[in-house]
């Protein structure tokens, strides 16, 4: 996720003068306020027009230096790495591997009672959406000329990811020519961004849908992978604050596509290479019960979240997860198909590395 929304990441190149008479702090006070200000923005939250030009000032003299590392930042992630070494495994389970086992009083399995499938009652009322998924035209009417979109969410590890995915299928023999795959995600976008209906993200994904020759009445899958930037609260304070922004999320997603039928939902990956508090773990992992919650809650029938018009308002569509990312690092899990290597990871150790992308590609690929 990188740390700036991409609008404000553009206002970063101005050069500004004000700051001749500003008094800088040392080096890594400096990189400290820069990193707390560069928070703020990804959590969606506002920023003064001071610390906003502050920041232009900052970045525009490191871009200065031609390329020289910044030794502030650089001390930031040793200090880091000194109280969170990069670990080839942290020992949690995936939740795939739990099963009735528990992780801080939380049951495991990526659906209720353990288990990795969902329940009979939820999987037939997503077969039942699943059927009426078929071509309409700009309007959402039926049309057997018309295209099914298949739309992801999320911040800058979810966009790097489809995007190869997007390519990966688009090589597919076989592929239903009727189906346009599009990239909503966008990178700094995080879930406290996406949760608000007004945010700017919306209209970029409205651009997308454009550009793609298609309209938001064509949307009828979601892939949705999301998360928040510098968590510091212990489980399950930040999974809670995570879940309570992907209802918000979902529920935008329902108002903005109203034939959106099914979202397919993922948590992040391995996270313990990670050499900044950006999203490190045990955060990585325990997003996943952020989104076992939403789904736990739609199938005990919570109203904020209700997908079938029989029961009330329709709020969301219809929940079930999509791949399951995460495993322990070089440790894997139990299925043997996914393992977490250094390599797989940026230098950052959060954002994923082409093999990364590569692994997460495939696995959408063989998902869908």
């Amino acid at each position: 996720m990188p740390g700036w929304k991409s609008s404000f990441a553009r206002s970063l190149a101005i050069v500004f003068c004000a700051f001749a008479a500003a008094g800088w702090q040392d080096p890594q006070a400096d990189a400290r306020k820069f990193a707390e200000i560069q928070a703020r923005v990804e959590r969606g939250e506002p920023i003064s027009r001071e610390d906003r030009e502050w920041a232009q000032e900052y970045r525009r003299r490191q871009m200065t230096k031609s390329g020289a590392p910044d030794e502030a930042q650089k001390k930031l992630i040793e200090e880091f790495r000194k109280k969170n070494p990069p670990r080839d495994s942290t020992g949690l389970v995936p939740l795939t591997d739990l099963g009735r086992g528990r992780y801080q009083g939380e049951e495991g399995g990526l659906y209720p009672g353990g288990v990795n499938v969902p329940p009979s009652h939820h999987l037939k009322a997503g077969l039942a959406m699943a059927k009426q998924i078929a071509p309409v035209d700009a309007q959402g009417k039926p049309s057997p000329d018309g295209k099914i979109v298949l739309l992801s969410i999320g911040m800058s590890n979810t966009t790097q990811e489809f995007q190869v995915f997007k390519k990966l299928a688009a090589s597919e023999p076989g592929l239903n020519p009727r189906l346009a795959i599009v990239d909503g995600a966008q990178g700094g976008q995080t879930a406290r961004v996406t949760a608000d209906p007004r945010a700017k993200f919306w209209d970029v994904v409205a651009e997308r849908l454009r550009g793609a020759g298609v309209t938001e009445r064509q949307v009828q899958v979601a892939w949705v992978k999301q998360a928040n930037a510098r968590p510091t609260e212990p489980f399950p304070a930040e999974a809670k604050r995570l879940s309570a922004d992907l209802i918000k999320t979902l529920q935008n997603l329902h108002d903005k596509f109203p034939n959106l039928k099914i979202a397919y939902l993922s948590s992040r990956i391995y996270a313990g290479y990670a050499n900044t508090a950006l999203n490190p773990e045990p955060y990585a992992y325990e997003e996943g019960y952020s989104v076992r919650w939403l789904i736990q809650d739609q199938i005990a029938g919570n109203a904020d979240l209700n997908a079938d018009p029989d029961k009330g308002a329709v709020k969301a569509p219809v929940l079930l997860w999509g791949p399951y990312l995460w495993a322990d690092g070089t440790a894997g899990r139990k299925d043997g198909r996914l393992k977490w290597l250094r390599e797989d990871l940026g230098a950052d150790g959060t954002h994923p590395s082409r093999p990364g992308c590569a692994k997460v590609a495939d696995l959408l690929l063989d998902f869908f």
